[in-house]
């Protein structure tokens, strides 16, 4: 993790959440301090909740028990300094890529902007993630690697202080999601924000990861947590994150049989 670590960006606390309609918990007493600078990284089986907690994170949805806060402050609703990132990129067709960053900026609860100051975010937003070249196209002409892209500078055009973000490579080929792997780690590193990374591919979560989070039980509850203190790039670690890998997979296993 980078030296730029100060402060808790957003806190989880005994957090449970329920379906709709549903009679038992899908997660319990969930809890987690997200500093600054570092990347956590949420692991589980399919269908155990990972995708729904990161929306009560993200204030879209209320935790039945417990709380969430933002720079100390309860979160109650949606919050101008998160922003979140869904594995469809979600791009209006209608819209060009510059206008589908743009769009970010009218979200609910956002700050009013003058209008340079709005240009200067979207302008930043596009030059961060190499589409500059695009901005005009609309989103039948990217391709999945460049719309993923777009979809994250719709997300840094609103300057957030933590970065939610829902498999958002799951759809892309190797090569396009190693490229958006590291650029993930390049914005939280040069922006000194934050991101949590709901995941099911374990190699993804080695790789960026400061922290990698394994749910599991029913309620789904945290039932091991992994520290990666290894430099960046983590290709020369293979020996280092294979051992981190084994444990994982193990823990998972053991917490499966005993359900």
């Amino acid at each position: 993790m980078s030296g730029s670590r100060q402060r808790t960006a957003l806190r989880a606390h005994q957090v449970a959440l329920r379906y709709p309609g549903a009679s038992h918990l899908v997660v319990a007493n969930f809890n987690l301090d997200l500093a600054s600078g570092e990347i956590v990284s949420i692991l589980g089986p399919s269908g155990i909740g990972k995708s729904s907690l990161l929306r009560v994170l993200a204030g879209l949805h209320r935790p039945v028990a417990g709380f969430v806060e933002v720079d100390g402050a309860p979160l109650e609703d949606v919050h101008p300094r998160l922003a979140i990132a869904f594995q469809n990129p979600g791009l209006l067709p209608w819209l060009d890529l510059e206008r589908n960053v743009a769009f970010g900026l009218d979200f609910r609860r956002q700050p009013r902007l003058s209008v340079n100051e709005r240009q200067a975010r979207i302008n930043a937003a596009i030059r961060e993630v190499a589409l500059d070249h695009a901005r005009g196209l609309r989103p039948s002409a990217l391709s999945g690697g460049m719309a993923q892209r777009a979809a994250l500078a719709r997300c840094l055009a609103r300057e957030p202080q933590v970065l939610l973000l829902d498999e958002p490579f799951g759809a892309l080929d190797e090569v396009t999601r190693a490229g958006m792997q590291q650029l993930l780690v390049q914005v939280v590193t040069d922006r000194g924000s934050a991101a949590v990374l709901v995941t099911h591919d374990i190699d993804e979560a080695l790789i960026v990861s400061d922290r990698i989070l394994l749910l599991g039980g029913a309620p789904a509850n945290k039932i091991g947590e992994w520290r990666i203190d290894l430099p960046r790039p983590r290709e020369d670690y293979v020996a280092e994150l294979g051992h981190i890998r084994i444990e994982i997979v193990s823990t998972l296993r053991k917490a499966i049989h005993h359900q």
